[in-house]
């Protein structure tokens, strides 16, 4: 179970202590988070220097997401993930045609 990028929009409709995330949809599906195993963030600028991205690495039934927040936008992204066997193929088949 490799990586495999995404780079899609999703909907963040849960979070825990108002930061972490607990249950997003992603394609119509929805997924809760079981554990988030690494968070970090990325800066933009010297001198002032702007958060641009909170990430987190989160574990859910069906596999491991790397999601973010893009600050400046306020928009959550599934970047990556390792889709178990089964989900990875409902992945395939709702992917873009253009894909």
């Amino acid at each position: 179970m490799g990586w495999k990028i995404f780079d899609e929009a999703i909907e963040m409709v849960e979070r825990r202590h108002r930061y972490f995330p607990k249950v997003f949809r992603w394609r119509g599906q929805r997924f809760e988070v079981e554990a988030v195993d690494r968070s970090w963030t990325t800066v933009r600028g010297r001198g002032k220097r702007r958060i641009e991205r909170h990430l987190f690495q989160v574990r859910c039934r069906s596999g491991v997401f790397e999601l973010y927040q893009d600050i400046p936008s306020n928009t959550w992204l599934l970047r990556r993930a390792k889709l178990a066997p089964a989900v990875g193929a409902i992945a395939q088949s709702l992917a873009p045609a253009w894909r």
